[in-house]
């Protein structure tokens, strides 16, 4: 398969410098209404992606389904893309310790924290990478927690044939409604599934609404409630899910985001150059356009461009 193509995608946002339009990110993006149906969609809704770490609330839910049983803090971690702060690598750890496990255990990709403080920190005290820092790491420990609790290898755990990575791409297909296209392998090692965008939309709500069941519910509340355990300080997912109730959200790498309302409406979205920059502006304007209130997400979410260190341009939404 080619995956995406040029022609699936359409202008989505546009970025300014001194009042003059500099760049344009093209992209698709599909929104659902309260009952599932499309209320609007940019580009091509049926656009195969690989969700990255979008998929994350689904991988947890096929955690949950497979017996695991954790704090909604600590659950909202295991969706997480974390920041890497102390609060996010001690409750790796408390996660580990549920089943005799301690951060060695761990097999994804060793990293920095994306919190540049505490990145600086551990640099300035003479250490290095190492997985619990990586952004995935609560993924990862709730992955082997849920491996011991089903007497499953912890050794292998990340390989497309183990038990709970079969349990997983099974979640998937249950929450999309399809069996994922393909299946790659992401940053930190674990399998990556390619879906339609529209689907990834449909399974998001789908735990919103109680489609998934019980244990998507948990999985859902748990992002909404600890929206700074799903990403971290600044972090635009953390913010925006903060100042708007109801809302959960999820970023993955090469620009995706998933978000919906527990009442059912949604967005999937994806920007075809994978950059990230636009992702907050274009999902804001989204969410306005479901009739969602974003009046109380802080300034401090718009993108501004910098001329010599001052303000001299910033993003904007198109076509939505």
């Amino acid at each position: 398969m080619t995956g995406v193509l040029p022609t699936q995608f359409e202008p989505l946002a546009i970025v300014s410098r001194s009042g003059v339009d500099e760049s344009v990110h093209f992209g698709a993006i599909v929104a659902l209404n309260a009952d599932g149906g499309i209320a609007f969609s940019v580009g091509d809704p049926n656009v195969t992606i690989f969700p990255r770490s979008a998929t994350k609330p689904f991988q947890a839910l096929a955690m949950v389904r497979a017996g695991l049983s954790l704090p909604a803090e600590q659950l909202a971690l295991v969706c997480a893309s974390h920041s890497g702060q102390a609060v996010h690598q001690q409750n790796v750890r408390d996660i580990l310790a549920t089943v005799n496990l301690d951060e060695t255990a761990l097999l994804n990709t060793a990293g920095f924290s994306i919190h540049v403080p505490t990145a600086h920190e551990m640099i300035r005290s003479g250490g290095g990478k190492s997985p619990i820092q990586m952004d995935c790491s609560g993924k990862h420990a709730g992955m082997l927690a849920t491996c011991v609790l089903n007497s499953w290898s912890t050794d292998n755990y990340l390989h497309p044939e183990h038990p709970l990575q079969r349990a997983i791409t099974n979640t998937i297909t249950d929450v999309t409604g399809a069996e994922p296209i393909a299946i790659g392998t992401d940053g930190c090692g674990a399998p990556a599934h390619v879906i339609p965008l529209l689907h990834l939309a449909r399974a998001m709500r789908a735990l919103a609404v109680g489609d998934a069941g019980p244990e998507g519910r948990l999985v859902f509340e748990a992002m909404e409630r600890f929206p700074h355990m799903v990403a971290g300080d600044d972090r635009h997912v953390t913010v925006i899910a903060s100042a708007i109730p109801g809302l959960a959200a999820k970023d993955g790498a090469d620009s995706i985001y998933v978000a919906a309302m527990d009442d059912g409406r949604s967005v999937a979205l994806k920007l075809s150059d994978g950059s990230g920059r636009a992702l907050p502006t274009v999902l804001l304007a989204a969410l306005q356009r479901l009739g969602i209130d974003t009046t109380h997400v802080p300034s401090t979410v718009a993108e501004i461009v910098l001329g010599h260190g001052q303000p001299v341009g910033a993003v904007r939404a198109v076509n939505i």
